[in-house]
C-alpha cells in the first residue's frame, strides 16, 4: 500500500499511470491533478489545493472525494501540501505522478520534496513514462538487465559509492555535486546494488 499523489504536470500515457495505482492506495490529487485522475477513471480519496488550475467541471465529477481548500497566498505548492497530508496519515511510501513537465521550477521543487520525505522516514519516488526517480542515503537495489541508471548527488558530495552489477562499477568512490560522472550507467546483471556511506544520492532509472 502507498499514497499516490497526482499533480498537474505532464501525463501523456494515462493507461501507464493508471496501472501504477493499486486498489488500496491512498490517492491524493493536488489541484489540477484531479483532471488527470478523471481521464484515468480514478476516484481520488482527497483533492486539495488552492484550485487555481482545476476546472469546476473536473471537480464536480467527483462525488466521494474529500475536498480540502487552501488560500492562494500560501507558502507551499499544492504538491507539497499533498505530501504533508500523506505523511500526517502515516504513509511510509509515496508515489508522485504528474510531477514533472514543462514547468522546470515545479519539476525541481518536486524532486527536492524527495528529501523532505526521506527526512521523515518516507520512501518517495517520482514516476513518469520515461523515468523513475528516488533518493537514497544508504543502499538501494535495481532490477532489470539493461536498465539505464544515473546517479546525481543532491548533497555537496556523496562518499563511499559502491556499485555492483553495473557496466561501470564503482568501489568506495566520491562524487561531488555538479559532476556528471554518475550519468548513464547500465545494469548488466538482473539485479544491481548501490550503496554509499555519506550524503544524498538521486537515483534515476531512465528509458528513451
Amino acid at each position: 500500500m502507498a499514497a499516490v499523489i497526482i499533480s498537474h504536470g505532464t501525463i501523456r500515457d494515462y493507461e501507464f499511470h493508471k496501472g501504477i495505482i493499486k486498489q488500496d492506495d491512498l490517492v491524493i490529487c493536488a489541484d489540477g491533478g484531479a483532471a488527470h485522475a478523471r481521464k484515468m477513471g480514478i476516484e481520488p480519496d482527497v483533492i486539495l489545493g488552492d484550485f487555481d488550475s482545476l476546472r469546476e467541471c473536473d471537480l464536480d465529477s467527483f462525488k466521494e472525494a474529500e475536498i480540502l481548500t487552501f488560500p492562494r497566498n500560501k507558502d507551499k505548492t499544492d504538491t507539497e501540501l499533498a505530501v504533508d497530508y500523506a505523511v500526517a496519515k502515516g504513509e511510509k511510501r509515496i508515489i508522485m505522478l504528474g510531477s514533472t513537465g514543462t514547468r522546470l521550477d515545479h519539476t525541481l521543487s518536486n524532486i527536492f520534496l524527495l528529501k523532505t520525505m526521506l527526512d521523515k522516514g518516507v520512501r518517495g519516488e517520482i514516476i513518469n513514462e520515461n523515468n523513475r526517480i528516488f533518493l537514497i542515503s544508504d543502499t538501494a537495489k535495481i532490477s532489470g538487465r539493461g536498465t539505464i541508471v544515473s546517479l546525481v548527488p543532491l548533497s555537496t558530495k556523496v562518499t563511499g559509492i559502491t556499485l555492483r552489477g553495473f557496466k561501470y562499477p564503482l568501489e568506495n568512490e566520491t562524487i561531488e555535486i555538479g559532476s556528471s560522472r554518475g550519468v548513464s550507467n547500465v545494469l548488466v546483471e538482473e539485479t544491481g546494488e548501490i550503496s554509499l556511506s555519506g550524503g544524498l544520492l538521486l537515483v534515476v532509472e531512465a528509458k528513451d
